[in-house]
């Protein structure tokens, strides 16, 4: 490991000591911070896990639903019907935070349903109700898996940061303080030895 180029004074190991305590301090804080990092990251990614399972399972049942509604329904009609909205819904969008890292959060809010479904109830099939009730039921969950995804990789890129921080002081930083203070350590001890054999040469002339 190479050391630093420093001059070895005193004054300069006591800098190195105080830096290097600093490192050890702060490479522990950071391998406890990414340490709970992982585990917040594993609650979640289990989370995301689920609610994509739910998600596509629950999105499959729908696609399907719609595509017997279709199958029954002129297409001109299901077009139609399909593409005027049967639900209003806003989203408050913030950000909250998870061991420093700010991620997204999303609300829906203000709600409103149509009266009734965005058709005349004689131009399409019950089929078509089915598929746009179980759309509708489906919103919330696939934003709130759009911003558990969206944590995720957030928090990923986090972690990933913080290891390459954690790495840089346990294999280069650290390493490297300990050498220089040895080094430092030796060179004043040499002195120390030359200084004390120059005043013993000095006392043994007089």
């Amino acid at each position: 490991m190479s050391r630093l180029n420093v001059n070895p004074t005193r004054m300069e190991l006591k800098k190195l000591k105080a830096r290097l305590d600093t490192a050890v301090r702060g490479h522990k804080l950071l391998k406890d911070k990414s340490d709970e990092m992982v585990r917040r990251f594993s609650i979640i990614i289990k989370e995301n896990k689920r609610l994509r399972e739910e998600v596509e399972q629950e999105l499959s049942k729908t696609l399907k639903q719609f595509a017997i509604a279709r199958s029954v329904t002129p297409a001109y009609r299901a077009e139609t019907a399909f593409s005027m909205p049967s639900v209003a819904v806003s989203a408050e969008c913030s950000t909250e935070s998870i061991m420093g890292v700010e991620v997204p959060k999303v609300d829906l809010i203000n709600e409103k349903r149509a009266d009734g479904l965005p058709y005349a109830y004689s131009e399409i099939t019950s089929e078509a109700d089915y598929s746009v009730a179980q759309a509708v039921a489906l919103l919330p969950k696939m934003v709130q898996l759009a911003k558990t995804e969206k944590t995720v990789r957030m928090l990923a890129d986090e972690i990933e940061r913080n290891k390459r921080r954690v790495n840089a002081l346990e294999y280069v930083m650290i390493p490297q303080l300990e050498e220089t203070i040895k080094y430092i350590k030796s060179k004043l001890d040499e002195n120390e030895r030359a200084a004390i054999i120059r005043m013993m040469k000095v006392k043994n002339k007089a």
